[in-house]
């Protein structure tokens, strides 16, 4: 039986392998809150200390102390690539030396803005701007404005970054110093649910300007759209006159060049990227149809701006993970991949009728503690974090590195090879024993 004991023994404090994170965790911690610049890279869900890292390549990372890991966390999404790919790293070093940063328009923002346009068409114009958040952020502002209507639809579970409309009613990431009138403005429904979406247009039928949406949740597992889904959002949009936005930050490049939306056939009317469309920059960008784009400011009447927004190294960046990513054999090997991997790891599932759920959209994956699917956020709260806890410490210990959370989803790279796979199934699948006391 698992006890408090049992997952305190089994976490990294204490470790001699990690004598040099541990050091720095607790210096850094006199100076940064949390000693972490982002709660996700806490290890507050699965105990223990955050590991420090001093660089990365492919689809390893390697820590202060010289161990080494095979990487499924990707940075959180944007080292689809593999980290460092040298084709990102020479362009962006050839950007840097030319300047990083001009506060006036230059060819790279160009070249990117047409890139982005030719590989997905329902943009029709874009801006460029330094994170999924701040794209988020812009672009219900933007919507908003177009529509004239205030109150916003998202769903439960659903993780669109941390300004206010998205955190205002969101029970799963949560934050006090929120104005009431974002609490009221944000209406939720359920995940796969069209009846609930459709109850609160009907109970609020004037007032709803905007539905934003994952197109595959990626903080509640990884938990793809029902088919009816996304179609049926985008008639309640048309119905009720909503803009809906697709919050393709995680998603989008990274299953198909297209993004989600090239996958299961809808159409928003505005798009949020980041992440994967960087190739490891700081990255984020929004767009969409071109009458509701040109209500930006100078055009229209609705404010955004950033001094860093589409800088030279960051759109350098950019450029050669798309030119990269167009070539179809990577998105071929990112599925070959992870296909080997959940093949691997369902033969030990099956075989022994563990309580785990393989949930997985192209590259993005999640190994779920749980006895049935996860369909949306009621069914992800049935997920064991103890187990999973020991899971991931198993995995920490022996060079597999996942994100610190059971709910989030990890990520495979066009850099991970078939040896990867093979040593990361052998790990992962004595750690489900050992979790589950097997």
């Amino acid at each position: 039986m698992r006890t408090e004991t049992k997952l305190k023994l089994a976490t990294n404090v204490g470790k001699a392998r990690y004598k040099e994170s541990l050091s720095h965790g607790a210096r850094i911690e006199s100076v940064i809150p949390g000693g972490v610049d982002s709660p996700f890279r806490a290890f507050n869900e699965v105990g223990g200390q955050a590991v420090f890292f001093s660089r990365a390549k492919g689809s390893r990372l390697f820590d202060l102390d010289n161990n080494t890991y095979i990487d499924y966390l990707g940075a959180w999404g944007p080292a689809i690539l593999g980290h460092c790919p040298d084709a990102v790293v020479k362009a962006c070093q050839e950007a840097l030396a030319l300047g990083p940063v001009f506060g006036s328009p230059h060819t790279l923002e160009l070249r990117m803005a047409e890139q982005v346009i030719k590989a997905c068409p329902s943009i029709e114009k874009i801006r460029f701007v330094s994170s999924g958040t701040e794209a988020v952020m812009s672009a219900i502002r933007l919507a908003r404005g177009y529509s004239g209507k205030e109150k916003m639809i998202m769903f439960e579970g659903c993780y669109h970054g941390h300004c206010d409309p998205v955190l205002a009613s969101n029970a799963h990431k949560s934050s006090s110093g929120i104005p009431e009138g974002s609490r009221t403005a944000t209406l939720q429904a359920r995940f796969n649910d069209l009846e609930s979406v459709e109850a609160l247009f009907q109970a609020h039928p004037d007032e709803i300007g905007v539905v934003i949406v994952e197109p595959v949740a990626g903080s509640m597992g990884v938990v793809p759209p029902a088919p009816d889904f996304l179609p049926g959002l985008r008639q309640l949009c048309d119905r009720y006159n909503a803009v809906l936005i697709l919050d393709e930050v995680i998603t989008g490049f990274r299953l198909a060049l297209g993004g989600a939306q090239s996958v299961y056939g809808v159409i928003p009317d505005l798009t949020c990227f980041g992440k994967a469309l960087g190739g490891g920059m700081p990255i984020g960008a929004y767009g969409g149809k071109k009458e509701i784009m040109e209500r930006l400011i100078p055009d229209g009447d609705v404010y955004q701006a950033g001094t860093f927004s589409g800088n030279p190294v960051t759109m350098a960046g950019g450029i050669a993970t798309i030119e990269l990513l167009a070539d179809p054999s990577v998105y071929e090997r990112l599925e070959a991949r992870s296909a080997q991997l959940f093949s691997g790891l369902a033969e030990t599932v099956e075989r022994l009728a563990l309580p785990i759920q393989l949930q997985r959209a192209g590259s993005m994956f999640a190994i779920m503690f749980s006895a049935k699917p996860v369909r949306n956020f009621q069914d992800s709260l049935s997920v064991d974090h103890e187990a999973f806890s020991l899971f991931f410490h198993h995995l920490l210990d022996n060079g597999v590195y996942l994100p610190p959370s059971g709910i989030d989803a990890a990520c495979m790279s066009a850099a991970h090879t078939e040896q990867d796979v093979e040593q990361s199934v052998k790990v992962m699948t004595e750690g489900l024993k050992l979790a589950l006391a097997m």
